[in-house]
């Protein structure tokens, strides 16, 4: 059943009453469709029961996070014995809940993104709209997203208990740094082994995790016909670095399909921007608030995160609210948008299963109104009944899709390492949850493959370089992968530039598929006063042969550095901080070993704990350019096992060329596990 809600208007604006069924035409991709459900929902015009209380949001316990809990659901729960994880039930298959005439309001507290005061303000206004203006017709329930997604309260109508629940809320738990936003992952398995990634460590670092939240929160309301208004709190949701933007599409798509409206307001307030940056933060170093270019980071990171939060407003049916320290006018609206609309719902003509978009079009048979309605949906796909072309093709077209799903969870990282001026060796690691991979039994062994399809284009759109390969899987049981990630690395050559990167990867068993895009920068680095590569942490050693005429700066005395993708380690696993500094300055007759290719370049590593350093290694000096061919200097910096006690981290690898005078802080997040 597809429903769609229609708001009628007259040409003065006005909302129009007392429409039938047989007044209204639907086409879906110009061909005619029969409305087989009709109504007409209206508030606060209708006398309603006192009080509704249910667990219709209990399903987000299912979808990866225990309700009401600050623990994420464990790994071994979900796959007990081995057994495949049961795919989400589809959303034509969920109990159909009738809430008619009723309000829907779900208020989504996003405190991982927040700083405290601006939970503080969010919270407030919740308050005060569950005190002033909560009528009869209002439903409304209470999520929240901090170290995991919580129902705070379930849909309920109790003035009392919507309180409570906003009142549990803590300004506390405000962190205002996205990317140590992160679920607990005390309670996943550790099998002791070198490395021990899973589905937890998979989402930590990961802006998607906000994404799949409402993705979650859509799915289980889906059940409800009525329209839903998430009036979405944050401070921002920023695509950066290797996020998936694939992922904000399929969250519009779940939200569309789910008749989920969401509403954004920006907590952040009005932005002044000051050029020094905040009071409440350090001043930046370097030259760059002098030559302007802190500012137009400012501006752009702000802007960016703003459209993130406006791409999910508008593409839902809802709007987005930006530069006001007061949110009444968010409660308006959705009180404004869901007074009076009609519901019309029709089963499609069209059977096939090839998950294209579909165009929807509403007129009524009388002109002179105005309709607002959404315009489309995607089909869903059928995999089994696919051949081998039809497969390869489902790839290519997935690749070329504006909406390509996200059912099979992506994320990545990459770096870039100096070949030669004006060229750099890129390595990319992508990986999936091995729980979200699908065996078949063959013998003695349990198989999978995984096609992999990706492209990546320069700004004017031409293809620089090309992805494909088919990655096998062969285990004895497939207890241990379902606890891990499964990687796939490759890598490329490329000139400095900024370059787009789509990439879609599918399991072969069921035909479960995800993309990932993102934006990959190489960054000209001859203009810097210290030459340097991307931080690269590793926590495994592979054997690797090099190979005649390819340059791999990963691989080193016999020896490859596989990336960690997670940034998540185990407390008994050693880490390895890897880097290069090129065209090093020579300290002449000061160096211990005076020569052409003598050097002083000092590095250690120091980690932190909130404000308070955990751990600073030895310092350690090279004397010696180790690459000359590349003029470079090899520094691989180790932490030993138990060096750091669990819990979040940002480390900082220090790095002073001595004889130039010269230095750079690089840092990253980290999250140590038991």
């Amino acid at each position: 059943m597809v429903v769609v809600n229609v708001v009628v208007r007259d040409k003065d604006g006005n909302l129009v009453r007392g429409l039938k069924k047989d007044d209204f035409t639907v086409t879906e991709d110009n061909k005619p469709q029969t409305v087989d459900s009709f109504d007409f929902e209206e508030l606060d015009t209708v006398a309603l029961p006192a009080e509704i209380a249910g667990e219709m949001l209990a399903g987000i316990a299912k979808a990866g996070t225990r309700a009401g809990s600050n623990e994420p659901a464990s790994i071994k729960d979900a796959n007990v014995a081995g057994a495949a994880p049961t795919p989400p039930a589809p959303l034509t298959s969920r109990p159909v809940v009738d809430l008619k005439d009723r309000r829907l309001m779900v208020l989504f507290f996003d405190v991982s993104s927040m700083q405290p005061e601006e939970v503080t303000r969010a919270v407030a206004s919740g308050r005060d709209y569950v005190e002033k203006s909560l009528s009869a017709a209002d439903v409304m329930a209470v999520v929240s997203l901090g170290t995991s997604l919580n129902v705070d309260q379930d849909f309920t109508t109790d003035r009392a208990s919507l309180m409570a629940a906003l009142n549990r809320l803590s300004p506390a738990e405000g962190s205002g740094f996205a990317e140590a936003a992160a679920v607990s992952a005390e309670d996943a398995v550790d099998t002791g082994n070198t490395f021990t990634a899973d589905e937890t460590e998979f989402n930590i670092f990961n802006t998607d995790r906000r994404l799949d939240a409402l993705r979650s929160l859509a799915d289980v309301l889906a059940g409800i016909e009525q329209k839903k208004s998430v009036i979405y709190f944050s401070g921002g949701v920023t695509q950066q670095g290797m996020d998936n933007q694939a992922a904000m599409r399929a969250v519009v798509d779940r939200a569309v399909r789910a008749n989920m409206s969401i509403y954004a307001a920006d907590t952040r307030g009005l932005q002044a921007l000051p050029a020094g940056g905040e009071a409440r933060s350090a001043s930046a170093r370097g030259q760059g608030a002098f030559s302007g270019r802190t500012m137009d980071n400012a501006r752009n990171s702000l802007s960016s995160s703003q459209d993130s939060l406006s791409t999910l407003a508008e593409d839902t049916g809802g709007r987005a609210f930006f530069d006001a320290n007061e949110f009444g006018e968010v409660y308006a609206q959705v009180v404004k948008d869901t007074t009076a609309y009609y519901l019309l719902g029709y089963s499609s003509t069209n059977p096939a299963t090839d998950g294209r978009y579909r165009r929807i079009k509403v007129a009524l048979k009388q002109p002179g109104y105005k309709l607002e309605f959404r315009s489309g949906y995607y089909a869903p796909r059928d995999f089994s009944h696919s051949g081998r072309d039809d497969r390869e093709q489902q790839l290519q077209e997935q690749l070329l899709s504006d909406l390509s799903p996200t059912d099979l969870p992506i994320h990545g990282a990459a770096g870039y390492f100096r070949l030669k001026p004006n060229r750099y060796f890129v390595p990319m690691s992508f990986i999936v949850p091995g729980s979200q991979v699908q065996f078949s039994r063959s013998s003695d062994t349990e198989k999978a493959t995984l096609d992999v399809l990706g492209v990546i284009r320069d700004p004017q759109k031409r293809i620089v370089a090309w992805i494909r390969d088919t990655v096998k899987l062969a285990v004895a049981t497939t207890a241990d992968v379902r606890r891990k990630n499964v990687q796939y690395d490759t890598s490329f050559e490329l000139p400095p530039g900024r370059y787009d990167v789509k990439l879609v990867i599918r399991e072969n068993q069921i035909g479960t598929v995800g993309s990932l895009e993102t934006s990959l920068v190489v960054p000209d680095i001859e203009r810097e006063t210290l030459k340097i590569s991307s931080v690269m942490l590793s926590t495994q050693r592979q054997p690797a042969v090099r190979k005649k005429g390819v340059v791999n700066p990963l691989v080193r005395n016999g020896q490859h550095l596989t990336a960690n993708v997670a940034r998540v380690v185990s407390a008994t696993q050693p880490m390895y901080f890897y880097f290069e500094v090129y065209d090093p300055a020579n300290p002449g007759t000061l160096a211990p070993q005076p020569g052409p290719t003598a050097t002083r370049v000092l590095s250690n590593v120091s980690c932190f704990r909130g404000s308070q350093r955990a751990l600073q290694t030895e310092l350690v000096a090279v004397n010696q350019v180790n690459d000359v061919d590349r003029k470079a200097v090899a520094v691989e910096l180790e932490v030993g096992p138990n060096q750091l006690p669990p819990g979040l981290y940002s480390c900082q690898v220090n790095i002073v060329d001595d004889a130039a005078g010269t230095f750079a802080f690089p840092r990253m997040a980290l999250y140590v596990r038991r």
